[in-house]
């Protein structure tokens, strides 16, 4: 860069800035790293112990290939289109030694994931009226907490957010919620614990249309007698939404406990049978060497991941990042 540049960058406060989006990207990429230490440690260990032996690119690689994602809790649908691409691009690229190998796996597996889309992290923005954002998911899972740290970003990003208390039948949900709202600083709509939550869900709207929130974000029941009325309680909580707002939720997003592995696949079957899922939401990834699943799930479901969870602290929900995500899955594994 030539001198004139520098100075003008310095001028216009353009060198602060980019040193403090470097300072923000630095920032995130340390919390991948933290956050996905035991998936990491167990996927890599993996490959590493598969390529250690490497020889020659055959059918026999390929299989053994299968069984290591399998192993690290991939799925067995995304293994098969994993190796499957692996095994034109391979050839194509002409690899030969375990280094090459591993560079086309991060380039297919991020290529499987992201399907050709682009910002599949972001949520989804309505003009002229409140953005509703439907929460839902089983106990247990997170689902208050993401609420609350969801709601603090969305704050810190200069939105007005309103919460509601839909969750009227697990103990002490409403006042979960509350406290969280305090904490933020954001308002909640709440009712009766064992009341109707459908009728939280059409005050939070009525209010957040005659403020004008910018985001309304709905808790939900995880669990009532059976997994028929809590699917049933949803199907009214969405006619509730769509008779008020036409379109219904801006996104619905089903958080998912990262520790579960494949169980969290199971689930997303089973709420996709009965709502229309438009993202994902993978809590407590720190803490479990089950990540891989993630990729399971793109797969078969086809519903992107919008955000993870990397630790306990406000910031560490974070948007999902593929490639981010992918490389830390093989970091330890290119050294």
């Amino acid at each position: 860069m030539g001198l004139f540049d520098r100075i003008k960058r310095a001028f216009t406060g353009e060198d602060a800035v980019i040193k403090q989006q470097e300072q923000e990207t630095s920032i995130i990429i340390d919390k991948y790293d933290q956050g996905m230490q035991k998936t990491r440690k167990s996927f890599s260990d993996h490959l590493n112990e598969f390529l250690a032996d490497f020889r020659t690119i055959d059918e026999d690689f390929f299989d053994d290939l299968e069984e290591t994602f399998i192993s690290s809790d991939v799925g067995f649908e995304m293994t098969l289109a994993i190796t499957d691409a692996l095994r034109d691009e391979v050839r194509l690229k002409n690899a030969k030694n375990a280094h090459d190998v591993k560079q086309v796996i991060i380039e297919k597996m991020v290529d499987i994931y992201e399907k050709g889309e682009d910002n599949l992290a972001t949520l989804a923005k309505a003009e002229g009226r409140p953005t509703v954002l439907l929460f839902v998911g089983v106990n247990g899972v997170g689902k208050t907490t993401t609420i609350g740290k969801i709601a603090w970003r969305l704050k810190q990003e200069g939105h007005s957010v309103l919460l509601a208390a839909g969750d009227t039948f697990r103990a002490g949900a409403i006042q979960q919620l509350e406290i969280w709202g305090e904490r933020v600083g954001v308002p909640v709509v709440s009712g009766k614990e064992g009341g109707d939550p459908s009728s939280v869900v059409y005050d939070a709207i009525k209010k957040a249309k005659a403020e004008n929130i910018d985001y309304l974000l709905i808790d939900t029941a995880g669990r009532l007698q059976n997994k028929v009325n809590l699917m049933k309680e949803l199907e009214k909580m969405n006619r509730i939404i769509s008779r008020e707002i036409e379109t219904g939720a801006d996104e619905t997003l089903l958080v998912l406990d990262a520790t579960t592995g494949q169980n969290a696949l199971v689930q997303a079957k089973q709420f996709k049978e009965t709502i229309d899922v438009t993202g994902l939401i993978l809590t407590k990834l720190d803490g479990t060497a089950k990540g891989g699943v993630i990729l399971s799930i793109r797969h078969e479901m086809n519903i992107p991941v919008k955000f993870i969870g990397l630790g306990e602290k406000m910031d560490d929900l974070q948007p999902f990042d593929s490639t981010q995500f992918i490389f830390g899955l093989v970091k330890d594994s290119l050294k």
